[in-house]
Order: C-alpha cells, then sequence, then structure tokens
C-alpha cells in the first residue's frame, strides 16, 4: 500500500462541507483539470507560461541539414617531428638509410601540413601533403611518398 506522505487533513481546510472549493461539485469533475497535457498554454495557463517556461512558444535556433562530409585528420612538419621523436623512443619505428619511415596513413592522417620545423631525416608515406611540407621535409634530408600520385 502506498504511504501517504501528508496528512490527508492538510487538504481538508476547515471541517465543513466543501473544505474551502465552493458550492456543489467545484472541485470534483475532470474540468477543473484545464485539459490534457499542453492544453490552454495559449489561454488560460498563459500567466504560468510567462513565469516557468518564457520560451515554450517560437523556434529556437537552427538545425544544419545532414550532408556526407568527409573528415581530413591533418597533421603539420612539427607535430610529425615531436611524433618521430616519441616513436623512435619507443623503438616503434624502422629506419631505412639512416631515415626513419613513418606511414602516417595507417596512423590515420590524411594529409600533411607544413606548419612548424623538422631536423631528422624522415621518409613520410601519406596520402596528400603541401608544397611546403615536402620543402621542409627535403630540406631536412628526407622524403614525402604520395601513393596516390604514384598511381596515376
Amino acid at each position: 500500500m502506498v504511504v501517504r506522505r501528508r496528512k490527508k487533513s492538510r487538504k481538508l481546510r476547515g471541517r465543513t462541507r466543501t473544505m474551502g472549493w465552493g458550492r456543489i461539485g467545484q472541485h470534483r469533475g475532470s474540468g477543473s483539470r484545464g485539459g490534457f497535457g499542453a492544453a490552454g498554454m495559449h489561454k488560460h495557463m498563459w500567466t504560468w507560461v510567462v513565469k516557468y517556461a518564457p520560451t515554450w512558444f517560437g523556434k529556437h535556433g537552427f538545425n544544419q541539414p545532414l550532408k556526407y562530409q568527409i573528415r581530413t585528420e591533418e597533421i603539420n612538419v612539427g607535430e610529425l617531428a615531436e611524433l618521430v621523436d616519441k616513436l623512435a623512443a619507443a623503438g616503434k619505428l624502422e629506419k631505412e638509410n639512416d631515415k626513419y619511415v613513418v606511414n602516417l596513413a595507417e596512423m590515420g592522417y590524411y594529409k600533411l601540413l607544413g606548419r612548424g620545423k623538422i631536423k631528422q631525416p624522415v621518409k613520410v608515406i601519406v596520402p596528400e601533403a603541401t608544397e611546403l611540407a615536402i620543402k621542409k621535409i627535403e630540406e631536412a634530408g628526407g622524403e614525402v611518398v604520395l601513393p596516390r600520385k604514384a598511381e596515376a
């Protein structure tokens, strides 16, 4: 059985026949409910809307239309230099002709950008690279392999 949290007498004030709810039948039927759900929000419940839910009506913001986007994960030359240092210290890189071989495509990177500096010679395998990035890697004594250009 459900426990009644408050005494029923809290609602029954005055111990009169109608307990403060006026004449015959008032506060008895479903008419006192004022409708189901959000009925009356623009009518008899308007003061409640203004006080407690001022953003109930109207449009708010917008939803961007869904579209297919290819996310390109990029890495800068400076970040590549840090990554090479970290992986070389952990012994996870192979060496080929005194150059570390880094396959960025396997690591989830799609494009190599030219920001930053690199000092060690590396052989980078990446689907795309900017001209500045290629120039910086070659100046450091490395090379950039672009598999897509080799196929064409």
